[in-house]
């Protein structure tokens, strides 16, 4: 098991690699904007296709198709960009998400349960963290390190359980030393089938209590990680003066493009203004926020 974790680790390092050298150049042609950004003098996005494609190589069959399903669709997404659909209140990258989202849950049911419901729901914290460098990557390397010393205060040592989590860990330590220099992005790729690779593993160490539990950890991790970005996000965007702790959360939890598209259908033009101490603290005006 050992040697299947340390040549998954060094694939994912060497296409990393070979992902960065080649979206740039080919970004920097002009040939595949969506995958390219100017920003921090050119960042090539979807590199995250490289842990992706060695996940998907090692990981059990039984999961490793869940995990693809959503990994293509999530490259869509990237390839496409923010693309209007005419006539719908959708883009065509969201639409490639709502439906990877919804064939997890489909996929998931029968091995999962109703816990791939929210195996899928993990999307949205991981797609959050990766707007910051190196955020969804400490993310996914503390809980899948947590989930590890978890099995062993348990004083479970049944080889197969540490598979995963240290197949997580590995293959985000071969991909993470250039999204921590800021060179790189995880893009939907990247950060949706590290997102349902980890909900699988929360699943498979507590069942639905424990991936519950975990979920709620994972966002509100990510909120400590990202809290000055979300600060200075929640007032200059948003004007939610004083942001709390819980607009940080809501914020992660609810954020984004697919967050803002169930605010438009659900609230269409209403503002509601949240004026209670407590709901306040708990992120409810975060979570009220209408941008329509």
């Amino acid at each position: 098991m050992l040697i299947e974790i340390l040549e998954a680790g060094i694939l994912s390092a060497g296409l990393t690699i070979i992902f960065y050298i080649l979206i740039r150049q080919l970004g920097r042609k002009g040939k595949i904007k969506n995958l390219y950004s100017s920003v921090r003098g050119g960042t090539p996005r979807a590199v995250g296709i490289a842990p992706f494609l060695v996940l998907i190589i090692f990981l059990n069959q039984d999961y490793s198709y869940i995990v693809a399903v959503m990994g293509i669709l999530a490259f869509f997404d990237d390839l496409i960009g923010r693309k209007k659909i005419k006539s719908l209140p959708v883009e065509l990258g969201q639409l490639f998400r709502g439906l990877g989202i919804l064939m997890v849950v489909i996929l998931g049911y029968p091995l999962l349960g109703p816990s791939s419901i929210l195996v899928a729901l993990m999307i949205q914290p991981l797609n959050i963290a990766d707007m910051q460098p190196g955020s969804a990557c400490s993310t996914i390397l503390f809980m899948s390190g947590t989930v590890i010393l978890l099995y062993l205060m348990s004083g479970n040592f049944n080889a197969s359980l540490y598979f995963i989590p240290l197949l997580i860990l590995a293959l985000c330590v071969g991909y993470a030393p250039l999204d921590y220099k800021g060179k790189i992005m995880m893009g939907e790729v990247g950060n949706h089938s590290f997102a349902i690779i980890l909900g699988i593993m929360f699943y498979l160490y507590g069942g639905f209590v424990g991936l519950f539990i975990l979920f709620l950890i994972t966002t509100t991790l990510i909120a400590i990680i990202r809290r000055t970005n979300l600060q200075i996000f929640l007032e200059t965007k948003l004007g939610i003066e004083n942001p709390t702790f819980g607009d940080y959360f809501m914020d992660v939890l609810t954020g984004g493009g697919l967050g803002d598209l169930f605010r438009k259908l659900i609230l269409k033009k209403r503002k509601i203004s949240i004026k209670n101490g407590f709901l306040i603290k708990i992120g409810f005006r975060r979570l009220f926020y209408n941008p329509f």
